[in-house]
């Protein structure tokens, strides 16, 4: 089955961590890229990261607080979230290089 499941969000207080998950199947296990975007309500697809042939990419109110890994023999992408703000609530989703995309998991950072 072609698929990407993301998992891991939830509800965290500014300044906590979350670890995301993106579980996809092998059809997508050729891609040399695969990207997090988030949505938060009411806009539309924002890029996160990129992790491309082992290179990481980060859009710059990320840097320094998240970190994109990929395990390719277990068919997971990652994305390890640091130093949460208000500003990062969204649902989080994982792309394939090749423009498929997850349901997406829900990120809430809220005191």
């Amino acid at each position: 089955q072609v698929q990407l499941v993301e998992s891991g969000g939830g509800l965290v207080q500014p300044g906590g961590s979350l670890r995301l998950s993106c579980a996809y199947s092998e059809f997508y296990a050729s891609d040399s890229a695969m990207h997090w975007y988030r949505q938060a309500p009411g806009e539309g697809p924002e890029w996160v990261s990129t992790i491309k042939d082992g290179i990481t990419y980060y859009t710059d109110s990320v840097k320094g607080r998240f970190t994109i890994s990929r395990d390719n023999a277990k068919n997971m992408m990652y994305l390890q979230m640091n130093s949460l703000k208000l500003e990062d609530t969204a649902v989080y989703l994982c792309r394939s290089g090749s423009g498929f995309w997850g349901r997406g998991t829900q990120v809430t950072v809220s005191s």
